[in-house]
């Protein structure tokens, strides 16, 4: 599932080519599990409309809208473990599995793309702000204040989005390794310094995955369908069994919070 480096990177590039355009056109695919909104309420709100600003918000891509009443909306896309948001020319065929496709005035189309369907596409007409804190800005303090008193492994807590926002299995257990802190550590009993020093690899791990375009480890891809290269740099994520780049121990990987986790148990304390 993308996470935050590359919902950024999605949202950076579809910014980049669709932004100051009104949307002339709607068509949704009507694969009802693809829609948190009403079909017709994202067509009604969408048509018409200019696009102000594509960001990120969590795991969420949000274009602001301006409606030619002068009201103001928000485009929600959830890209979920499959969705891509593609810019493309009218004469581009189609992809399989496109959801929806809007047509806009400067002559491309924006298209969702998503073969398993666990994306989602909403609209809403207040401000969007997303289930926690975000990661790239929170600062040290209240960074801290999260994992206070929680009896949840770190990893666990990392991925709890009603904390941290945007961050998944893959900048987790990066971050964590970083840090050397070992992803089964219960949260509340990280010192203080243990707590600075994991902020700060969460987000030099987080800002260089982004500089890369994120990590392409299965079927993410940019604005203009182009892979990531983060996964290159990959210290533990994916890698169990092998050894570890910085000491050379053989990689170890368990089960934390239901979830697939590597570590190095010689790096990590």
């Amino acid at each position: 599932m993308p996470e935050l480096p590359e919902v950024e990177t999605v949202a950076n590039g579809v910014h980049d080519r669709v932004h100051g355009q009104r949307i002339d056109s709607v068509w949704t695919s009507g694969k009802p599990q693809t829609f948190k909104s009403p079909e017709t309420e994202i067509a009604e709100v969408l048509t018409g409309a200019r696009i102000d600003r594509v960001r990120r918000i969590g795991k969420t891509v949000v274009a602001d809208l301006t409606r030619s009443s002068g009201e103001t909306a928000q485009f929600l896309v959830h890209l979920g473990m499959t969705g891509r948001l593609l810019v493309s020319h009218p004469e581009v065929p189609l992809p399989p599995h496109t959801h929806a496709v809007l047509g806009l005035s400067g002559g491309n189309e924006l298209r969702f793309v998503d073969a398993r369907r666990f994306g989602r596409l909403s609209v809403v007409h207040e401000a969007y702000g997303g289930p926690g804190a975000e990661p790239l800005t929170i600062n040290e303090e209240d960074f801290i204040a999260l994992f206070k008193g929680r009896k949840l492994a770190i990893k666990a807590a990392l991925l709890n989005q009603s904390l941290l926002h945007g961050v998944g299995n893959i900048y987790a257990d990066e971050s964590l390794f970083r840090a050397k802190i070992r992803p089964r550590r219960q949260a509340g009993k990280l010192t203080r310094d243990e707590l600075k020093r994991l902020r700060t690899a969460l987000i030099e791990v987080l800002r260089h995955a982004i500089k890369l375009g994120g990590s392409s480890v299965s079927d993410y891809v940019d604005a203009d369908g182009v892979r990531g290269f983060f996964q290159l740099e990959h210290k533990v994520y994916g890698r169990a069994g092998e050894t570890c780049k910085d000491c050379g121990t053989a990689l170890k990987k368990i089960i934390v919070g239901g979830r697939t986790t590597v570590y190095c148990p010689t790096c990590q304390h």
